[in-house]
Protein backbone atom coordinates (compact mmCIF):
# COMPACT_ATOMS: atom_id res chain seq x y z
CA UNK A 1 0.00 0.00 0.00
CA UNK A 2 0.77 3.55 -0.94
CA UNK A 3 0.98 6.82 0.82
CA UNK A 4 0.62 9.94 -0.86
CA UNK A 5 2.43 12.66 -0.46
CA UNK A 6 0.09 14.79 1.33
CA UNK A 7 -0.22 11.69 3.89
CA UNK A 8 3.61 11.50 3.82
CA UNK A 9 3.66 15.46 4.74
CA UNK A 10 5.59 16.15 1.61
CA UNK A 11 4.79 19.38 0.11
CA UNK A 12 5.68 19.01 -4.06
CA UNK A 13 5.44 22.61 -4.31
CA UNK A 14 3.51 24.64 -6.88
CA UNK A 15 5.22 27.04 -9.57
CA UNK A 16 4.35 30.80 -8.14
CA UNK A 17 1.67 32.29 -10.55
CA UNK A 18 2.66 34.79 -13.05
CA UNK A 19 3.76 38.45 -11.35
CA UNK A 20 0.70 41.11 -11.30
CA UNK A 21 1.36 43.39 -13.31
CA UNK A 22 1.82 47.26 -12.86
CA UNK A 23 -1.21 49.39 -12.71
CA UNK A 24 -1.46 51.30 -16.86
CA UNK A 25 -0.66 54.63 -15.69
CA UNK A 26 2.55 53.26 -13.81
CA UNK A 27 3.47 50.92 -16.61
CA UNK A 28 3.00 53.45 -18.61
CA UNK A 29 5.29 56.35 -16.58
CA UNK A 30 8.29 53.11 -16.16
CA UNK A 31 8.06 52.50 -20.34
CA UNK A 32 8.54 56.39 -21.02
CA UNK A 33 11.56 56.25 -18.40
CA UNK A 34 12.83 52.69 -19.22
CA UNK A 35 13.19 53.93 -22.94
CA UNK A 36 15.42 57.01 -21.91
CA UNK A 37 17.65 54.40 -20.05
CA UNK A 38 18.01 52.22 -22.93
CA UNK A 39 18.74 54.67 -25.45
CA UNK A 40 21.88 55.04 -23.48
CA UNK A 41 23.52 51.93 -24.84
CA UNK A 42 24.63 50.59 -27.84
CA UNK A 43 23.11 46.57 -26.54
CA UNK A 44 19.87 47.33 -24.63
CA UNK A 45 20.41 44.61 -22.09
CA UNK A 46 23.17 46.67 -20.57
CA UNK A 47 20.51 48.76 -19.60
CA UNK A 48 19.54 46.16 -16.77
CA UNK A 49 21.39 47.25 -13.61
CA UNK A 50 19.49 51.14 -14.40
CA UNK A 51 16.25 49.82 -14.81
CA UNK A 52 16.62 47.92 -11.65
CA UNK A 53 17.19 50.92 -9.67
CA UNK A 54 14.41 52.00 -11.67
CA UNK A 55 12.30 49.99 -10.59
CA UNK A 56 13.49 50.03 -6.62
CA UNK A 57 12.60 53.75 -6.94
CA UNK A 58 8.84 52.83 -7.81
CA UNK A 59 8.17 50.47 -5.06
CA UNK A 60 11.73 50.76 -2.26
CA UNK A 61 12.48 47.41 -3.45
CA UNK A 62 13.03 44.96 -6.70
CA UNK A 63 9.70 42.84 -6.62
CA UNK A 64 9.19 40.17 -9.19
CA UNK A 65 6.80 43.09 -10.67
CA UNK A 66 9.60 44.70 -11.57
CA UNK A 67 11.71 41.60 -12.72
CA UNK A 68 8.81 41.18 -15.16
CA UNK A 69 8.97 44.68 -15.97
CA UNK A 70 12.64 44.61 -16.59
CA UNK A 71 12.57 41.19 -18.78
CA UNK A 72 9.63 42.74 -20.82
CA UNK A 73 11.21 45.56 -21.97
CA UNK A 74 14.82 44.06 -22.30
CA UNK A 75 13.76 41.04 -23.79
CA UNK A 76 15.17 38.83 -21.60
CA UNK A 77 13.88 36.09 -19.62
CA UNK A 78 12.80 36.45 -15.58
CA UNK A 79 15.51 34.36 -14.51
CA UNK A 80 18.16 36.16 -16.32
CA UNK A 81 17.03 39.28 -14.84
CA UNK A 82 16.80 37.62 -11.18
CA UNK A 83 20.25 36.22 -11.48
CA UNK A 84 21.50 40.05 -11.81
CA UNK A 85 19.05 41.11 -9.40
CA UNK A 86 19.79 38.53 -6.50
CA UNK A 87 23.82 38.86 -7.05
CA UNK A 88 23.97 42.96 -6.12
CA UNK A 89 23.62 44.26 -2.60
CA UNK A 90 22.38 47.44 -3.73
CA UNK A 91 19.26 45.68 -4.54
CA UNK A 92 16.78 44.70 -2.13
CA UNK A 93 14.54 42.20 -2.51
CA UNK A 94 12.04 43.15 0.11
CA UNK A 95 10.28 46.10 1.67
CA UNK A 96 12.65 48.30 3.43
CA UNK A 97 13.22 51.22 5.07
CA UNK A 98 12.86 55.22 4.08
CA UNK A 99 16.71 54.97 4.85
CA UNK A 100 19.38 52.32 4.43
CA UNK A 101 21.03 52.95 7.58
CA UNK A 102 24.60 50.55 6.43
CA UNK A 103 27.41 50.39 9.40
CA UNK A 104 30.79 49.62 8.06
CA UNK A 105 32.27 46.32 10.14
CA UNK A 106 35.43 45.60 7.69
CA UNK A 107 38.83 45.61 9.41
CA UNK A 108 39.72 49.19 9.99
CA UNK A 109 36.12 50.80 10.58
CA UNK A 110 35.42 47.23 13.36
CA UNK A 111 38.67 47.93 15.33
CA UNK A 112 37.78 51.44 15.35
CA UNK A 113 34.14 50.91 16.78
CA UNK A 114 32.16 49.53 13.71
CA UNK A 115 31.10 46.74 15.46
CA UNK A 116 30.21 48.38 18.62
CA UNK A 117 28.37 50.96 16.49
CA UNK A 118 26.46 48.12 14.47
CA UNK A 119 25.42 45.67 17.55
CA UNK A 120 24.45 48.86 19.90
CA UNK A 121 21.97 50.24 16.98
CA UNK A 122 20.36 46.44 16.69
CA UNK A 123 19.43 46.99 20.16
CA UNK A 124 18.68 50.77 20.18
CA UNK A 125 16.49 49.58 16.68
CA UNK A 126 14.81 46.52 18.60
CA UNK A 127 16.08 44.86 15.06
CA UNK A 128 18.77 42.59 13.18
CA UNK A 129 20.42 43.05 10.34
CA UNK A 130 18.56 43.40 7.47
CA UNK A 131 15.61 44.20 9.09
CA UNK A 132 13.28 47.43 9.49
CA UNK A 133 11.81 49.29 12.11
CA UNK A 134 8.02 49.10 12.56
CA UNK A 135 7.51 52.20 11.11
CA UNK A 136 9.16 52.11 8.11
CA UNK A 137 11.98 55.12 8.28
CA UNK A 138 14.90 52.79 9.18
CA UNK A 139 16.71 49.58 8.00
CA UNK A 140 19.78 48.53 9.55
CA UNK A 141 22.77 46.47 8.01
CA UNK A 142 26.46 45.65 7.94
CA UNK A 143 28.65 46.82 5.12
CA UNK A 144 31.72 45.45 3.80
CA UNK A 145 33.66 48.60 3.02
CA UNK A 146 32.65 51.92 2.43
CA UNK A 147 35.80 53.09 0.57
CA UNK A 148 35.99 55.80 3.45
CA UNK A 149 39.30 53.97 5.88
CA UNK A 150 40.27 57.00 7.19
CA UNK A 151 37.46 58.60 8.25
CA UNK A 152 36.93 54.91 10.08
CA UNK A 153 34.35 54.00 11.65
CA UNK A 154 31.53 55.38 8.67
CA UNK A 155 28.21 54.81 8.43
CA UNK A 156 26.41 55.27 5.39
CA UNK A 157 22.66 56.22 5.21
CA UNK A 158 21.17 56.30 1.36
CA UNK A 159 24.79 55.84 0.41
CA UNK A 160 25.74 59.38 1.79
CA UNK A 161 28.54 59.18 3.99
CA UNK A 162 28.59 59.90 8.14
CA UNK A 163 32.20 59.93 9.21
CA UNK A 164 34.16 59.50 12.42
CA UNK A 165 30.87 57.92 14.06
CA UNK A 166 30.60 56.49 17.78
CA UNK A 167 27.90 54.60 19.59
CA UNK A 168 26.17 57.63 21.02
CA UNK A 169 26.19 59.66 17.75
CA UNK A 170 24.47 56.89 15.54
CA UNK A 171 22.28 56.50 18.22
CA UNK A 172 21.44 59.82 17.57
CA UNK A 173 21.63 59.73 13.72
CA UNK A 174 19.29 56.71 13.53
CA UNK A 175 16.39 58.39 16.52
CA UNK A 176 16.74 61.81 14.43
CA UNK A 177 15.72 60.14 11.15
CA UNK A 178 12.91 58.39 12.76
CA UNK A 179 11.51 61.54 14.37
CA UNK A 180 11.69 63.61 10.63
CA UNK A 181 14.77 65.75 12.01
CA UNK A 182 16.90 67.52 9.00
CA UNK A 183 20.43 65.78 8.92
CA UNK A 184 22.81 66.05 6.85
CA UNK A 185 25.93 64.36 5.66
CA UNK A 186 29.16 64.59 6.91
CA UNK A 187 30.28 65.33 2.67
CA UNK A 188 28.21 64.98 0.14
CA UNK A 189 24.85 65.89 -1.25
CA UNK A 190 21.54 66.40 1.29
CA UNK A 191 20.10 63.43 2.27
CA UNK A 192 16.98 62.25 0.00
CA UNK A 193 14.85 58.65 0.60
CA UNK A 194 15.76 55.35 -0.66
CA UNK A 195 13.61 56.22 -3.33
CA UNK A 196 14.49 59.43 -4.30
CA UNK A 197 18.30 57.46 -3.96
CA UNK A 198 17.64 54.72 -6.29
CA UNK A 199 15.89 57.29 -9.05
CA UNK A 200 19.33 59.11 -8.95
CA UNK A 201 21.23 55.86 -9.67
CA UNK A 202 19.01 54.71 -12.45
CA UNK A 203 21.15 57.68 -14.06
CA UNK A 204 18.42 60.66 -13.71
CA UNK A 205 19.34 63.92 -12.55
CA UNK A 206 19.02 64.83 -9.10
CA UNK A 207 16.13 68.23 -9.40
CA UNK A 208 16.86 69.41 -5.54
CA UNK A 209 18.95 72.63 -5.35
CA UNK A 210 22.31 72.57 -4.79
CA UNK A 211 22.31 68.83 -4.29
CA UNK A 212 24.91 68.65 -7.90
CA UNK A 213 27.24 71.23 -6.28
CA UNK A 214 27.27 69.52 -2.91
CA UNK A 215 29.99 66.68 -3.96
CA UNK A 216 31.86 64.46 -1.75
CA UNK A 217 35.81 64.10 -1.53
CA UNK A 218 37.92 61.77 -0.28
CA UNK A 219 39.90 62.21 2.64
CA UNK A 220 43.45 63.91 3.00
CA UNK A 221 45.23 60.24 3.65
CA UNK A 222 43.47 59.02 0.52
CA UNK A 223 44.50 61.85 -1.48
CA UNK A 224 48.05 62.35 -0.28
CA UNK A 225 49.79 60.09 -2.81
CA UNK A 226 47.78 62.02 -5.84
CA UNK A 227 48.94 65.05 -4.27
CA UNK A 228 52.17 64.11 -4.19
CA UNK A 229 52.14 63.02 -7.70
CA UNK A 230 51.54 66.32 -9.04
CA UNK A 231 54.04 68.06 -6.72
CA UNK A 232 51.66 69.64 -4.52
CA UNK A 233 53.05 68.73 -1.02
CA UNK A 234 56.63 68.10 -0.04
CA UNK A 235 58.28 64.79 0.09
CA UNK A 236 57.45 62.36 2.52
CA UNK A 237 59.60 62.01 5.78
CA UNK A 238 61.14 58.02 6.11
CA UNK A 239 61.03 57.69 10.27
CA UNK A 240 62.65 54.83 11.79
CA UNK A 241 60.37 52.34 13.13
CA UNK A 242 62.01 52.62 16.04
CA UNK A 243 63.45 55.52 17.38
CA UNK A 244 61.34 57.91 15.49
CA UNK A 245 64.20 59.69 13.91
CA UNK A 246 63.91 61.25 10.38
CA UNK A 247 66.54 59.64 7.46
CA UNK A 248 67.55 63.28 6.17
CA UNK A 249 71.27 62.15 6.34
CA UNK A 250 71.82 58.58 5.25
CA UNK A 251 75.02 58.34 7.43
CA UNK A 252 73.87 59.51 10.91
CA UNK A 253 74.19 57.74 13.90
CA UNK A 254 71.01 56.61 15.85
CA UNK A 255 72.23 58.86 18.51
CA UNK A 256 72.62 61.76 16.36
CA UNK A 257 69.07 61.88 15.34
CA UNK A 258 66.52 64.54 17.09
CA UNK A 259 62.76 62.57 17.52
CA UNK A 260 60.73 63.54 14.63
CA UNK A 261 57.70 65.52 16.14
CA UNK A 262 55.40 65.95 12.94
CA UNK A 263 53.91 68.72 11.97
CA UNK A 264 50.32 69.56 11.37
CA UNK A 265 50.72 69.85 7.72
CA UNK A 266 51.93 65.99 8.35
CA UNK A 267 48.71 65.21 9.80
CA UNK A 268 47.05 63.09 6.81
CA UNK A 269 44.71 61.40 8.62
CA UNK A 270 41.27 62.87 9.89
CA UNK A 271 41.90 60.95 12.82
CA UNK A 272 44.99 62.83 13.53
CA UNK A 273 42.46 66.05 14.33
CA UNK A 274 40.72 66.12 18.00
CA UNK A 275 38.04 64.67 16.97
CA UNK A 276 35.20 62.44 19.40
CA UNK A 277 36.10 58.81 17.46
CA UNK A 278 35.15 55.13 19.14
CA UNK A 279 38.41 55.58 20.70
CA UNK A 280 37.54 58.33 23.14
CA UNK A 281 34.14 57.13 23.68
CA UNK A 282 33.70 55.68 27.39
CA UNK A 283 31.11 53.08 26.24
CA UNK A 284 33.38 51.48 23.27
CA UNK A 285 34.02 48.40 24.77
CA UNK A 286 37.78 48.09 24.01
CA UNK A 287 38.25 51.17 26.46
CA UNK A 288 40.07 54.39 25.80
CA UNK A 289 43.58 54.08 23.39
CA UNK A 290 46.42 52.35 25.20
CA UNK A 291 50.33 52.54 24.46
CA UNK A 292 51.96 50.00 23.17
CA UNK A 293 52.86 47.35 25.71
CA UNK A 294 50.36 48.84 28.62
Amino acid sequence: MTTSSSERGVSLGMPELPAPAYPDDVRARLEADAREIIARYPDSRSALLPLLHLVQSEEGHVTRTGMQFCADVLNLTTAEVTAVATFYTMYRRRPSGDYQVGVCTNTLCAVMGGDAIFEQLQEHLGIGNGETTDDGKITLEHIECNAACDFAPVVMVNWEFFDNQTVQSAKRLVDDLRIGHTVSPTRGAPLCTFKETARILAGFPDERDGAVEASGSAGPASLVGLRLAKGETAPARVVHPRDGGPHDEPHDSPQDRAVHEPSPAEHRSSHDAPQDTSASDPAHPAGPTAEEGE
